[in-house]
């Protein structure tokens, strides 16, 4: 088996997509690369924030179910999502721009060697940055040229997934035997785990927590996490590799996007292999990107009827000449 590439995408729900967008466009300087609906539950909106380009291992994408209660934080859950910026400078920018925008946030603090700042959404929905000043490992993705953040603060990927577990024995045991991952440092409850090249693009931070009662998912909450492989022939290796420890799996499912499968690892923890390609900007103009309702072809002939399904949602951004501040 070929050990996977690092974090290809992070999906979590939000009870908003109206101030999803509003909130990763404007505050987080993210670019929205696709705004298409849930494949498999076409009224509900599907969007996607990545960098520049919709790179692989850049995007935080959303759900928006209809009236889904909010979610539940506690053990069993993927608890945080992280995003990349270039330095620790990039993190004293980020605190004075969340005090001006009233994000509410932790101030700098210190993890594993690597500067980082958590901060929350209207939501609730758990998030921090991390700098990249000393990483090593996969490299990180272009930061959103025309957007709001000066490009030498801004953020261009996600980096280490937090997840809380209760039974971290059998984690530590499904992440290292069958997911390929080593465990590289602790610190008190928290143990880093890294894949491939490693560093923030390929690490994977795991919480051993038994004393907070189980999560429950909603809005707020992380859906399910992914990490990327090469293409559809390594997606069938690691289809076969889960099955062969027992795993069940979604099997193969083309997301149009990229290609994919999934399995539940753990309780109420869903993981997801999705290749690198063919990515985001084959069905849109790179200055328009993401401003449309975009289907994938298998569902196109249904786009009356979903267009009468989602609102409308203003998205239209190549029109704005953003003031970098």
């Amino acid at each position: 088996m070929r050990n996977l590439k690092g974090i290809h995408h992070v999906t979590a729900i939000t009870s908003s997509a109206e101030k999803n967008y509003e909130f990763f466009t404007y505050v987080l300087g993210m670019r929205l690369v696709k705004k298409t609906v849930n494949q498999d539950d076409i009224q509900t909106y599907h969007l996607f924030f990545a960098d520049d380009k919709g790179s692989a291992g850049t995007d935080m994408t959303f759900f928006d179910f209809p009236n889904i209660p909010k979610g539940v934080h506690g053990t069993n859950e993927i608890a945080k999502t992280s995003f990349r910026v270039p330095t620790d400078a990039a993190l004293d920018y980020w605190v004075k721009r969340f005090d001006r925008l009233d994000v509410k946030h932790t101030g700098i603090k210190e993890q594993f060697g690597k500067k980082t700042l958590s901060f929350v959404d209207f939501d609730d929905q758990q998030y921090q940055l991390i700098s990249d000043e000393f990483n090593e490992g996969v490299a990180s993705g272009t930061p959103w040229q025309k957007g709001p953040i000066p490009l030498e603060f801004a953020i261009t990927g996600l980096g280490p997934i937090f997840v809380r577990i209760a039974d971290f024995s059998y984690f530590k045991e499904m992440l290292e035997r069958v997911m390929l991952f080593k465990e590289i440092a602790q610190e008190e409850a928290y143990h880093l785990f890294e894949v491939g090249e490693g560093g923030n693009g390929a690490q994977i931070i795991v919480e051993h927590n038994e004393g907070l009662p189980n999560s429950r998912q909603g809005f707020g909450t992380v859906h399910h996490a992914a990490f990327r492989v090469e293409d559809r022939a390594m997606l069938d290796e690691w289809t076969k590799h889960f099955e062969d420890f027992g795993f069940r799996t979604s099997g193969y499912v083309d997301r149009h996007f990229f290609e994919s499968l999934y399995t539940r690892v753990a309780p109420q923890i869903l993981f997801e292999l999705a290749t690198d390609g063919p990515g985001f900007m084959g069905d849109e103009e790179y200055e328009t990107v993401g401003e449309k309702l975009s289907l994938p072809p298998f569902l196109e002939p249904k786009r009356e009827q979903i267009e009468k399904l989602v609102r409308p949602i203003d998205t239209v951004r190549s029109t704005i000449d953003f003031v970098k501040e």
